[in-house]
């Protein structure tokens, strides 16, 4: 797939960059930054594991460049370096899951639970503010780069051992020849393509038949929209039949950090009348889009602070024209042990690092006036 011809102005750069120059180097790599940083976030299931193992990557780079020969495109290079960043990553820490992953539903007449560590979590993805492009990384690509950030392909991916969610990556996302992939991992071609069929059957069985790429354009702008804002105005009202009415009967709704989660419509529309829909709390939503999906920043009136403070990022999973599934990443934080605090988690103070992870890298404001 990759052509390991350089333009003359990367022959250049990369003269000068050898030779210490290092505003040379960063704009010899900066052409790969967004597209090596998405694929250490479908590698790690983590926006901030991406940034760290990005860093490592340009880092390792910059201090290999002389061994760099050229045999194989700067981006090929670039690509190894940074498969085999997340490989050790991986190796040092546990995968990343969604709640619906790690135990079984919660009675809808219980509170929410306390949160697990944070590093347990699949991360939202910014792919817009990111510029993750639109199409295939390459003819041979399998999956689209936005179909390639969903949260269940994510998901799924966090489930391959190590070796086989890179082959997957390298393979059916970017294109790379089984050759290449081979190289990148010091291994054989053979094994590279019994790593991939074994990969295509796991990730089948747990991501949905259709991606939400499809989904989003058999349903058409118009209607998407359409359907976000009769979500967020029954939201906004707490007209718990109505959001249930939009609801799969199959639908989830998930609250990470939380292992909390709900299924089933019934089930949700019970748990949303008895805590986040009871009317002890006023909504309000800025929208966006995370994952290549429609997302909702949530927002709670604060009185002390007589504004509406963000409150979670809510991912909205779409099949045809209902809700199937809600993830929504909590912004909040408590020091309290006691379970019973996050019943009334609108009420706790923002957590710094959730924050960012969910409003500063989605641009969301960091409050709403009374009006809006």
């Amino acid at each position: 797939m990759a052509s390991t011809r350089a333009t003359a102005q990367e022959r250049e750069l990369l003269d000068a960059a050898r030779g210490g120059d290092e505003d040379a180097y960063g704009r010899l790599v900066e052409p790969y930054r967004g597209e090596l940083h998405a694929h250490c976030y479908r590698m790690l299931g983590s926006v901030h594991d991406a940034e760290d193992a990005l860093q490592d990557t340009l880092l390792r780079a910059w201090r290999g460049l002389a061994r760099f020969e050229g045999r194989s495109s700067l981006r090929s290079w670039l690509y190894t370096i940074a498969t085999n960043t997340c490989l050790n990553q991986i190796a040092q820490r546990p995968k990343r899951v969604l709640p619906i992953d790690y135990g079984p539903a919660t009675d809808p007449h219980d509170a929410p639970g306390e949160p697990l560590v944070e590093s347990v979590w699949v991360e939202p993805y910014p792919d817009e503010s990111l510029g993750l492009e639109d199409g295939f990384a390459a003819p041979e690509a399998r999956y689209e780069r936005r179909e390639s950030v969903e949260l269940a392909f994510i998901a799924a991916l966090q489930h391959l051992p190590a070796t086989q969610r890179a082959v997957l990556i390298l393979r059916e996302v970017l294109g790379f020849s089984a050759r290449e992939v081979a190289e990148t991992l010091d291994t054989t071609v053979a094994s590279v393509n019994s790593a991939l069929q074994r990969a295509r059957a796991a990730v089948e069985e747990r991501a949905p038949e259709r991606s939400q790429q499809a989904t989003l354009r058999a349903l058409g702008d118009e209607a998407v929209r359409e359907l976000v804002d009769r979500y967020v105005d029954a939201w906004e009202r707490c007209d718990v039949d109505a959001v249930a009415a939009m609801l799969a009967e199959d639908a989830t709704f998930a609250m990470p950090p939380l292992a909390t989660w709900y299924r089933g419509r019934e089930e949700i529309a019970i748990w949303m009348a008895g805590w986040p829909l009871s009317g002890a709390w006023r909504w309000r939503t800025v929208s966006v889009r995370a994952n290549g999906q429609p997302a909702l920043g949530f927002y709670s009136w604060d009185p002390e602070a007589e504004a509406y403070l963000p409150f979670a990022l809510n991912v909205l999973t779409l099949r045809g024209a209902k809700i199937s599934d809600v993830t929504a990443f909590v912004a909040r934080s408590t020091d309290e042990p006691d379970p019973e605090v996050y019943s009334r988690w609108p009420e706790q103070p923002a957590d710094p690092r959730r924050l960012r992870a969910t409003f500063e890298r989605f641009d969301l404001p960091d409050r709403l006036g009374r009006t809006v």
